[in-house]
């Protein structure tokens, strides 16, 4: 299975170059995630650099030779930003010990944020009663209207701005000195300038030119001879607080699935050492250990039966509900349930070799990348702080020119502040890697591993499904159904063509053996063994010459064989393998490989999607269409040669077809990585699962539906996120700069913008959240 990164600074290693995962803290807007990016990006010895907003992660491809892992977190740092470490002591961990690490700074993180949020509450409330209470209950305006009161509403709003929303002035800062703007600078710039404006009217109220009649935006009358926005200052910092409080929460949801697959490992495992058993940690179990499973115990580690006999629950690895039976020589998954029975077993993968460590990492670098359609919100992203900049700057000289003079302060004041707070970056930032998140977490929980973001992107634009026939169609456990001789008896010709296959890998030559086997037919050693690949093999048993494989092959050699008998059971569904000895042909070994139970019903959903339906095999045509009548499929690419199966992909590719192609063998590799989505059947090789773009677990068919279904459903989700993020911005900033005021008189207060800008992110987070109840039906 494909290898990916553990989530905090581990690091891989496959050629020349390593990779690594770095956890950052501080990252608030899609512009921070632009800024690191292009930092790592352009240092020495980095070859690319990816940070994703959502997952608060940079992913860095680089030269060990050049740089490494604590250079990389330094240059984080000197942007203003932090990286989470390893836990002390364990530099080398585990991916869920560092993953405990990640969770502990986000957790304190949270309740430091929660504490501000408060201390900030708490200190607004009593500013805005003291602001606009009097307007709201006009009993209470002279009550409220005392001397003193700008300089009890300053006391108020100064630790709320610099204490509880400091973080918008360090961000703005540590963005200033490297010469770019983020969204803390839009907070800063806005909140400062209501809060100064509003201190020098307290201060030297003189030196503002401006009457004391209550402008459009003034929401008191004051002791002071001109209006202060103190409140309007405390207020925006206050929502903003709780915006991000209220995203953090969403956000953390996002991760559920991650943290439920990390949940499944158990703590412990029974293992016998030295003739004793003893419980240690699961961290502590060795290669090669004898470990025993009871009833109701999870299993701690990947390995193979040797003793016992038990059902063991899949389901979270398939999906399946349907318990599978376990006997000696099966293998067995770490963290799958035990039914029923106690079996012991001999530990072959631990740590982040087992299955389940695999699928966490392989989901954590799909979370990780970017899909093609989010380039467009990161371009616009990273333009967007300065324009709004100017747009704002724009909106306070026009206001100042154009609005009466007793009011035109206060006016061009408070649209350049609504401008600076309404506009949000942050949900442009979001609505892509949220929905990618939640949507292959979703996919894991269903035993449908995606790589990336442009996989699950590609997916929904599939208009061609190419299926292998042997594995993925068919149980790709084929059985000798029928043997016709010429001179010879059947178990003479079956016992000399399964010694002679014996050296054979090949999935029909394993079952020549495997029948031969069953029917106690003694096997002779085999020389001169010569695999044909395509064709069939050759080889000496009992100094006979043994030829067995397709009709071409014996063609080739110049001998005739029995067609009508061929055709015949090809017409049946079967495989008729060739045989011959000695330079005679000898007779046919039919083969018959089951239709998997599902196939034909997911090939009737793929129809439903709109998709063609296309069978690939090396098979004879007689057989392959017999067995495409019985599913349905549309068109039959039969006969092809394992390196003739990717030219058949770039056939179709030619044609205009956004292809996916669907095996589990070493010989579908080439052909999986021609397609424009390689999707292999968990039950197959690791090459196979290698070279594809999506992994089903289950290797079922209906698998390869519900990937589509919740690419198609991630897509749209992404859409409406980007739709939802641009109409907010395109239409919330003029409408913040003044331009309806002209036509109805309205104009936004700073306050509602701000309260606007923090649901923004949140609506977006919690829409990205509805792909958790993506149903994946089964068969």
């Amino acid at each position: 299975m494909h290898e990916v990164t553990p989530d905090a600074p581990a690091l891989e290693v496959h050629t020349a170059e390593e990779r690594c995962e770095l956890s950052l803290v501080g990252m608030h807007c899609a512009s921070c995630a632009g800024r690191i990016e292009k930092a790592l990006g352009n240092a020495t010895g980095v070859a690319t650099a990816n940070v994703n907003f959502a997952t608060s992660r940079a992913t860095v491809q680089y030269d060990p030779q050049t740089t490494n892992v604590p250079s990389l977190s330094q240059l984080v740092r000197e942007l203003g930003y932090d990286v989470i470490p390893p836990i002390a002591g364990k530099e080398h961990a585990g991916m869920e010990d560092l993953h405990t690490a990640e969770t502990q700074v986000r957790e304190n993180e949270y309740r430091q944020q929660k504490v501000r949020f408060i201390v900030a509450l708490t200190l607004t409330v009593p500013l805005a009663v003291l602001a606009m209470a009097g307007h709201v209950v006009p009993a209470l305006e002279n009550v409220l209207n005392f001397a003193g009161r700008s300089w009890l509403e300053l006391a108020l709003t100064t630790p709320v701005l610099f204490w509880a929303g400091r973080e918008f002035f360090t961000g703005a800062w540590a963005a200033a000195r490297h010469r770019v703007a983020d969204m803390n600078t839009l907070v800063s710039l806005g909140t400062l300038s209501a809060y100064l404006f509003s201190v020098v009217a307290t201060v030297a109220p003189q030196w503002l030119v401006v009457s004391a009649r209550e402008g459009a935006f003034s929401a008191h009358g004051m002791a002071s001879s001109v209006g202060v926005y103190y409140e309007v200052a405390a207020i925006i910092v206050t929502l903003i607080l709780m915006g991000r409080l209220l995203e953090a929460r969403a956000r953390s949801k996002t991760g559920g699935a991650i943290r439920a697959l990390m949940g499944l490992q158990p703590k412990t495992a029974r293992v016998e050492r030295n003739g004793v058993e003893q419980d240690i940690p699961v961290a502590e179990v060795l290669v090669g250990d004898l470990v025993l499973v009871r009833p109701g115990e999870k299993v701690p580690v990947d390995g193979q039966v040797v003793e016992g006999a038990s059902s063991v629950d899949e389901s979270m690895l398939t999906g399946e509900p349907l318990a599978v039976q376990k006997k000696p020589g099966d293998t067995v998954i770490g963290a799958t349930l035990n039914k029923t029975g106690s079996f012991r077993m001999r530990a072959t993968k631990i740590g982040n070799d087992t299955v389940l460590q695999q699928i966490v990492r392989l989901v954590q670098e799909a979370q990780g990348s970017k899909a093609p359609i989010q380039r467009l919100a990161d371009v616009i992203a990273g333009y967007f702080v300065p324009i709004v900049i100017c747009v704002a700057i724009a909106t306070f000289v026009i206001w100042f020119d154009v609005a009466p003079p007793d009011t035109r302060l206060s006016m061009a004041l408070l649209t350049f502040v609504s401008v600076l707070i309404i506009a949000c970056p942050c949900a442009l930032g979001l609505a892509t890697p949220t929905a990618i998140m939640v949507g292959t977490g979703r996919g894991a929980q269903s035993g449908i591993l995606i790589k990336g973001g442009e996989a699950l992107e590609t997916a929904h634009k599939l208009t061609t499904i190419v299926l292998d026939k042997t594995g993925t169609i068919t149980r790709g456990v084929p059985s000798v159904t029928d043997i016709v001789t010429h001179g010879m008896d059947e178990s003479t010709l079956l016992r000399l063509a399964a010694s002679a296959e014996t050296g054979s890998e090949h999935p029909l030559g394993e079952s020549i053996v495997r029948t031969a086997e069953e029917k106690g037919l003694p096997k002779s050693s085999a020389s001169e063994f010569n695999a044909i690949p395509g064709y069939g093999i050759e080889a000496v048993v009992d100094g006979r010459r043994i030829l067995i494989g397709t009709a071409l092959l014996l063609k080739e050699r110049g001998l005739e064989v029995d067609q009508a008998a061929a055709h015949r059971l090809a017409d049946d569904g079967k495989t008729p393998i060739y045989m011959a000895i000695d330079g005679d042909f000898a007779g046919i070994i039919a083969i018959s490989d089951p239709i998997k139970d599902g196939s034909q019903k997911a090939i009737e959903r793929l129809h439903a999607l709109g998709l063609e339906v296309i069978m690939l095999t090396g098979d004879n045509k007689r057989t392959a269409e017999a067995i495409a009548r019985q599913v349905g499929v549309d068109r039959v690419l039969a006969e092809v040669l394992p390196e003739g199966k990717n030219e058949e992909i770039k056939k179709l590719q030619a044609q205009g077809k956004v292809v996916g192609m669907v095996g589990d063998g070493i010989n579908d590799a080439p052909a999986l990585a021609q397609a424009n989505v390689g999707i292999a059947m968990g039950t197959g090789t690791d090459v196979a699962m290698e070279a594809a773009d999506i992994t089903l677990v289950r290797g079922d068919l209906n698998g390869v539906v519900s990937s589509i279904a919740l690419s198609r459903a991630t897509i749209a989700n992404i859409k409406q996120n980007l739709f939802f993020a641009f109409i907010y911005n395109i239409l919330g900033i003029p409408i913040a700069a003044g331009v309806l005021y002209p036509l109805t008189g309205w104009l936004l207060s700073p306050i509602i913008a701000s309260l606007a800008m923090a649901l923004s992110s949140v609506s977006v987070v919690t829409n990205a959240l509805r792909l958790r109840g993506f149903k994946v039906e089964r068969s």
